[in-house]
């Protein structure tokens, strides 16, 4: 289980693994660096050398009680690529881990080549969703309740209950599908630290900041998701942005888990330094793998 302190004292859980050009991995809220190694990191470790790691407060990365900001975690980030002698990288982020990825590419901008955002929501953006009529409300209402969980109609616009609401459903994918899930991890984080506040907490990547990424961007969002508003408002903004719409799925969010043979094309296509039909035969190839 390696890990690495970095200049804060931070200690951060990672791993690396394949070969080729930097990429790196970032995994969103109440997650771990497991959410890539189900099935994407297998599929593209053959074409990059891949960093994933634990964002701090979760998986096996220290839990400091301050410190959860996008613009705090985007320091981490940059902390741990100095302390691996990783200089330059491709980011691949998912929802927090999206913005984290985006907040890197503002804050350093030589060091970040690509980015692609997959479902990144951006605190900057926080009033597309805190309004009761957000189509997310009725969406996260909806799953919970077809899992047998039901949600009291005062509580449906309320963010920490859903969340924590959330943490009693079975775990949803991989090897341990349908077991129950022991949310005393991601408890202790909510409890005992500042992640619900500086969640909101905008930081280096205002609304003006938007369009000062240069670096190239690939918007991953999948038909019909809740954070639609936040696609349209950075591939409106974002000076070299490209969009690509997944197909709509259950859950919507969590294309890499839902998904991953279809995210898995379009990162070898957004990413990969080779032409387009080489990257489609690496897309068949990864499917096939797969046996989709």
């Amino acid at each position: 289980m390696p890990k690495t302190t970095l200049r804060s004292g931070l200690k951060i859980h990672y791993q690396r693994v394949g070969q080729g050009p930097d990429l790196v991995m970032i995994h969103g809220l109440t997650g771990n660096l497991a959410v890539w190694h189900l099935k994407i990191v297998p599929l593209l470790m053959d074409h990059f050398r891949i960093l994933t790691y634990d964002l701090r407060g979760h998986g096996y990365s220290d839990v400091p009680t301050s410190g959860y900001t996008a613009t705090d975690m985007a320091g981490d980030l940059e902390n741990l690529l100095d302390a691996l002698g990783i200089k330059r990288a491709q980011l691949v982020g998912h929802s927090f881990g999206a913005d984290i990825a985006l907040y890197c590419a503002l804050r350093d901008p030589g060091r970040v080549l690509k980015v692609a955002a997959i479902e990144a929501a951006l605190p900057a953006l926080i009033h597309l969703r805190t309004r009761h009529d957000w189509i997310g409300w009725a969406y996260w209402a909806e799953v919970l309740e077809q899992s047998g969980v039901t949600v009291p109609p005062e509580h449906r616009c309320d963010l920490d209950y859903m969340i924590r609401l959330s943490l009693n459903l079975p775990k949803k994918w991989g090897p341990l599908r349908g077991l129950p899930r022991d949310p005393k991890a991601f408890l202790r984080v909510l409890d005992g630290t500042s992640l619900a506040r500086d969640y909101e907490v905008i930081g280096d990547l205002t609304l003006e900041n938007i369009p000062r990424i240069q670096t190239p961007v690939c918007l991953i969002y999948a038909e019909g998701s809740a954070f639609l508003g936040s696609h349209d408002y950075l591939q409106a903004h974002l000076p070299s942005a490209r969009s690509i719409l997944l197909p709509s799925t259950e859950w919507g969010h969590f294309g890499p888990l839902e998904q991953p043979e279809v995210v898995v094309g379009h990162l070898m296509d957004a990413l990969a330094p080779h032409s387009a039909t080489g990257n489609s035969r690496l897309a068949a190839a990864s499917r096939a793998r797969l046996g989709a």
